[in-house]
Parts: structure tokens; sequence; C-alpha cells
């Protein structure tokens, strides 16, 4: 009498496999969902204001305004900090894109601009202070004995008064025009902060003399010349 074998054991374990496979397959689908949705919910929380820090590969610089044309949004940034950088990030480690190099203007003037592309992360119309913020709605020349304060990155919020404007300074490997001076202090890492007069934005910081210890004054790039040069607006 002949024996027959039967297949059934090697079909249910090929269904096994299958079905494991499509297991495997819907949870990494899940666990890939899972971890977009957690990036999208840290992008979402992050806002770039004007005061605080932008990345590159090559250096870090401080946003002085956000600027916009139309609905494309626009940092302010130091034009000799971001010679030579393209993409900008939101954190010091590089995973969060927010924008590329649109403009740079440096020497003759100290200005550029970066185009954000990253819609998930907010840039508010607003300066940081440390403490709280200040709504930025617009832009004007300084004039001499005019209020001004400025964030610096190490000195933080100080206040003072317009000093002197339309100077030249040669700072950086080359000469900057139209420059105004304040008699705030400021020191090194302070350079790219934003420069204001209540809800009016004057400028950034670009160099000074002197220290937060014995005094000093501190040297700005005005910004209404470089809105115009852009085609854009404060808000």
């Amino acid at each position: 009498m002949s024996t027959v074998s039967s297949d059934r054991p090697l079909r249910t374990i090929l269904r096994a496999i299958v079905v494991l496979a499509l297991l495997l397959g819907w949870s990494a689908t899940v666990g890939s969902a899972a971890h977009a949705d957690q990036r999208a919910g840290r992008q979402a929380a992050i806002a770039v204001r004007g005061g605080d820090t932008l990345y590159s590969t090559t250096t870090r610089c401080t946003v002085g305004f956000n600027a916009r044309s139309g609905t494309t949004l626009y940092a302010l940034v130091s034009g000799r900090c971001a010679q030579g950088a393209q993409t900008w990030y939101a954190d010091p480690a590089l995973t969060i894109v927010v924008g590329v190099t649109a403009g740079v203007s440096f020497p003759g003037n100290d200005y550029a601009s970066i185009r954000y592309t990253n819609t998930a992360v907010s840039y508010p119309g607003e300066v940081s202070l440390g403490a709280g913020t200040r709504d930025i709605t617009n832009a004007a020349n300084p004039a001499v004995g005019q209020s001004v304060c400025h964030v610096g990155r190490t000195t933080g919020y100080r206040c003072g008064t317009v000093q002197a404007v339309n100077l030249t300074i040669n700072y950086g490997g080359g000469t900057v025009y139209g420059l105004f001076r304040s008699n705030i202090c400021s020191e090194p890492g302070d350079s790219g902060g934003p420069a204001f007069s209540g809800g009016t934005a004057l400028g950034i910081i670009v160099g000074s003399s002197g220290n937060c210890s014995s005094g000093g004054f501190t040297y700005y790039q005005p910004v209404v010349e470089w809105l115009s040069a852009y085609g854009l607006s404060v808000y």
C-alpha cells in the first residue's frame, strides 16, 4: 500500500511567512508614519524670530528681522556672516532645514537675505528679547538722538540713543558705508542682532568698540536700504 504525502504543512508554513511579512511591512509603515508625525510636530513647535540663530555647515548667524515679499518669507542677516553659506537650519545639529541664501552684499553693505522654505516652521514678525518678544510692524531710517534698543546673542537686550548716522567703517576685510552708531555696548557674538525703536526696525549690529564692562558703542547696518534692495517689508 503506497503512502501519499500531503503538501498541506508546506502551504501552512508559506501562508504564515506571507502573513508575517505583511505584518512586518505594516509595522514598518506605521513606524515611519509615526516618526514623520513626530518630526512634523517638532518643527511646528519651532518659531524663528529676530534675535534667534540660524546654522549652516560653516557658520551660524543671528536673524536681524523677518521680512516678506508677498507670501514668501525671509530672514535678514549680516552679509559678512552669510558669505559662502547656502542651506540654513533651525538647530545646531543641522536636522531641520529652514531656508536657503537668496542674496548677499558685503563689502560696501553688510546684509543678506535667507528665503524660508520650510512651511512647517513659523516665522513671526517679532524679535526675541530674552524674556518676552517685541512685535515689529514697520521700518525707518535712524535719526540722531532717537532712542534705540538692540538684542545681542552675547550681551542680551540693551537700550540707548543713536549718536551718528551715515558713517563709513572698515572691518572684516572691507569698507562698509552708510552705517549708524549708538552708545549701547556690545561684545563678540552680538553681530547680526536686531536694533529697533519701539516696533520700528532700524538695523542690525555689525561692529562695536569697547565692551560692556568698561563701556563702548555699536555700529549698525540700516535696514530701510536693505529692504528696498530686496523688495521686502517687515511684518
